[in-house]
Order: structure tokens, then sequence, then C-alpha cells
């Protein structure tokens, strides 16, 4: 599609629409529980309604903490009629980054239920938080079964709808402009702590609809299928450009390959949007697999190594698979291949920059851009980049070139057709199961423990996750510990999959002229894991 094309509508303006339009259509389907267009508008008025009752204004945070459900898209829509913003926790993250979040946002409102993730109970977990104590924060609420100390249950927040009138949330959403907020993720980068990363609705709509419908080509009525939690912009990004083509998504409360195989087959799946092979392969390689699975699937998106991608492509035959380069800070995708292009193009490279958003390779020391095929750091800027990270001028402007080129972070090379070919990570960061994870803060998070006097950690290379972390820590003198024990240490501190999957202890650091090489701890564990 053309820019020309992309209509600048508010997030929530694209479900009222399709509400008139296809009023019983399905919008939302996760497992078995399914709202159409119509359904889902009652439904987020009413929220709308009741945060006003309780003193929520435009552009106040609202903050949603809950496994993928149809209790999280209804906040989401409830909470963006009325021009608050809704800030999506991690829902794997634990009580210290949970506190972060909610006083760093200044969350108002934190809504929760009882459907939990991994065997978490989020009442407890945000209890433990102490969010009870932030002082931003004024209500809490539980959408689950009964009632929980200290939380509203739901008669109580959804009876306080009665209280306004709907024309307060006509009036509200009529004054949102696309360039307010629309919400805000928390993104691990090299800082000690997630940092909030704001979109607005142009910023959150650009990947979903130019991408969906330019590279994707999802048409009237597509159903897409999308497993990835509802806090992630791997969500957020299909989900808009399958409420712009009056779609249905169909979702997941949790993974599990045999259901997804049966909704895939019961919703007669359009476009599939997995991203992560640790999911995808999951369901080609389940013995109840077959090709005529994906048979009614044109186009599927995933995120990997080349040679990974080919693999998974032979074993879909009736199915296009194309690949993406992109982060939160843009909405989910900055670049995407085209279904046209070879197998190759599609495997190898990222593709080209969408419609929009223009991307150029520099030097990460100099700014200077590269010429092709030289790599370098892949910045971006345009329509789909965000503004800076809230509340945080120093990196904002850390994070930009000219005050324009948003500096990703990873390392690429550009062709002369502009095509982006990612290789590698600039920034001391992981990637696990499609998670940024910054080494600083699982180090940060390791130093409060008493014996521990440094802490490195770095990436293992991981058949399922594409990498994990692993911890060398130098201790204090005369202490001890084990691995066992630090990395209990860490459970239930800060979110799984930032906990080391390997502890080394190390008596003398790999040191060059001012910093210990992480280059050779990688290559110490690599030697010692890789021939087992």
């Amino acid at each position: 599609m053309s820019l020309a094309d992309f209509e600048t509508i508010p997030f929530a303006e694209a479900l009222l629409r399709g509400s008139r339009q296809h009023p019983d259509r399905d919008c939302i389907v996760v497992g078995d529980d399914r709202v159409t267009y119509g359904e889902l508008e009652v439904q987020a008025w009413r929220v709308g309604r009741s945060l006003i009752a309780l003193g929520i204004e435009r552009g106040d945070r609202v903050g949603i903490l809950m496994a993928n459900g149809l209790d999280f898209t209804d906040l989401l829509f409830g909470a963006s009629l009325i021009g608050a913003i809704p800030v999506l926790y991690n829902a794997r993250f634990k009580a210290r980054e949970i506190a972060h979040v909610t006083a760093d946002a200044g969350i108002k409102v934190v809504v929760t239920n009882d459907i939990v993730e991994e065997h978490t109970d989020y009442v407890e977990l945000l209890n433990k938080a102490g969010v009870q104590r932030v002082p931003c924060l004024q209500h809490r609420i539980f959408l689950g079964a009964g009632q929980r100390e200290g939380f509203m249950d739901r008669d109580t927040f959804c009876g306080l709808a009665e209280s306004v009138y709907p024309d307060e949330v006509e009036k509200r959403h009529a004054g949102t402009a696309i360039t307010d907020a629309a919400l805000m993720f928390y993104t691990s980068g090299t800082t000690a702590m997630p940092k909030g990363c704001p979109l607005d609705h142009i910023v959150l709509q650009h990947a979903g609809v130019v991408g969906g419908t330019d590279r994707l080509r999802l048409t009237a009525g597509d159903v897409v299928w999308n497993p990835l939690p509802m806090f992630h912009s791997a969500f957020t990004q299909p989900l808009t450009g399958t409420l712009h083509v009056g779609g249905t998504l169909v979702s997941m409360a949790h993974f599990e390959p045999v259901e997804a195989l049966n909704l895939i087959t019961r919703e007669r799946v359009t476009v599939a949007f997995p991203a992560f092979p640790a999911i995808t392969l999951q369901i080609l390689h389940h013995p109840r697999y077959t090709p005529d699975a994906l048979k009614d699937v044109r186009v599927m998106l995933n995120v990997g190594a080349p040679e990974e991608l080919v693999a998974m492509q032979s074993l879909m035959p009736h199915t296009t698979q194309i690949t993406c380069f992109g982060m939160s800070e843009c909405g989910g995708s900055v670049a995407m291949c085209n279904p046209d292009d070879p197998l190759p193009l599609r495997s190898e490279c990222s593709g080209q920059a969408l419609p929009g958003i223009d991307i150029e390779v520099r030097d990460p020391e100099t700014g200077e851009t590269l010429a092709h095929g030289e790599p370098g750091e892949i910045v971006a800027r345009g329509r789909g980049v965000f503004r800076g990270y809230y509340n945080d001028p120093e990196k904002t402007e850390a994070a930009f070139w000219d005050d324009e080129w948003f500096r990703t972070g990873d390392l690429g090379v550009l062709d002369a057709e502009g095509r982006v070919t990612f290789r590698g990570r600039l920034k001391d960061m992981l990637k696990v199961g499609g998670e940024n994870v910054a080494a600083v803060e699982i180090e940060g998070y390791l130093a409060l423990h008493p014996a521990v006097r440094l802490a490195q950690v770095v990436g293992l290379p991981d058949e399922k996750y594409g990498e994990v972390p692993v911890a060398f820590i130098e201790l204090i003198p005369d202490a001890a510990a084990t691995e066992a024990e630090m990395i209990a240490f860490c459970r239930g501190e800060i979110a799984s999959f930032k906990i080391p999957r390997h502890v080394r202890f190390v008596d003398n650091w790999p040191m060059g002229a001012t910093k210990i090489l992480k280059s050779a701890l990688r290559e110490r564990i690599l030697a010692e894991v890789a021939p087992a």
C-alpha cells in the first residue's frame, strides 16, 4: 500500500469502524472464547466508563498485567477509547521489574486477573512488588473469580460504569489526536531496568497496517493466527493489521502445539504470525502435523537463522514464509520481505523498509553513512519510528542520530536494492526466545547477592530459544556459593527467561586494555557446553 492509503485514525476507532460495518463478525478468538466486533465495542465502552468513574483522565497510565484473554483486549480498547495510555506489563516480569514499571510509568490503576502464566499468581506478585506503596497508584482491580484483599472485584468495577453517561466516553474519544500516546511497552535495553517505550497512534499502527497490507498481503476478512503474548509488539502489530481489514485475530491463552493445530484448522486461518521458530518448529515437528494442516495459510511470518527458515519453508508447501526486522520502538517491523521474492531473499535477509520508513547503515562510532554491503549499525527514521523513551531525555538523546535517525543497536548491511540483512547485536544484549534481555540487568541483580563481587553475563546459543544467559561470577574473598544457589537466588525475582542457564565461577577475568573480554567468556562456555 502507499502511505496515502494509510488511514491515520486512533487505535480504538478501527474497532468502532469494524463494529459499524460487520458487528456480528468475530474480532478476537482466544482458544474457545470469542467476541464479535459489536460485542467488543460494548465491552470497551463499559470499561471506559468504569475507568472514568475511577477518576482516570486523558493521558493517565492504566497498567495491564494479564496473560492472554478477552479481559486483556477489553482493557486495551476501553482505556484507549477514553484517551488513557495502556501500559502493558510483560507478564513474565517478577516483583522487582513490576515495581520499577509501576513507579516509572506513574501508573494510576493496575488491572489483573486470575489467569496465570507459568503458574504465576499476579495478585501475589503485585503485592510482593509493593505496588500498594507506590504513590501514583490509586486503584488495584482484580477481574478474576471471587475477591482478593486490597483489590476491587469484577462486579464492583463493571458496576461503576452505570455512574457515567456514555457520551462522556464519546467526548473523550472524539478528542483523541493521532499524535497522542496510544500505549506503552517496557523494553529492555543496555540499562539496568526496562525502559518505557510510548508509541503514538501512528507508530502503533504503522507496522501492522502498512506491513500487513503491503507485505503480509492481508485482505478483507482474513483470519490471522497469532499465539504470542498480548503485551508484546509482536501481538499488537498483527492486531492492528487485522482490524484494518476487518479480519479475525486468533490467539491462545498458552501455546500448545496440538491446540494450535486444532485452532488453525477450526478457524480456517489464512495468515499466520508465530514469529519465532521456537513456536513454529513445535508445530512442524509434531506427530500430528501434515502439510495439509496449513493448506489455507497463504503467508506466515517467522524470524530466525537463514538455515532454519529454509528448513521450515520446506515443510510448508502451501504457505509462503517471509521474515522481518524490527523492534518495539517501531511498533514491530521496520523491514519485511515480499512474498514474491525467491526463497533465498525471503530467508537470508529481512527485506526492504516498509513504506514510510527510511533505513541506513552507519558507522556506530562516527555516524557516517556506509556504502552498500558494508557492515554497521542499522538506523531508521520515518512514520513508524517512536519519538523517544518515557521520562528519560538522556536515553532518548543517546538513541538517535541527528535527532531523527533511531539507532537500533543492531549490526547489519544493506544491499543495492535496500534489503536489510541482520548480522547481530552491537549492544550488550541477548535475545532469549524473542525477548530482549540486557546483560547489565542480570548482572545488576546478581550483584545484590552478598557473596558476589562481580558478575558478567553472556549469551549461549540455544536450539529452542535462540540464546540463553550464562553468568560468570567472581566471589568476594572467603565467600562460597554454588551454581544451584545462584540460580535459586534469581528464581521468582527476575523473569524466568533472564535467569542464567549456567553459572561459572572465576578468579581471574580475561581482560582487554580497559574492560573484560566477554568474547573470551563466550568462547569458554561454548567450548565447555557445545561438545556435550
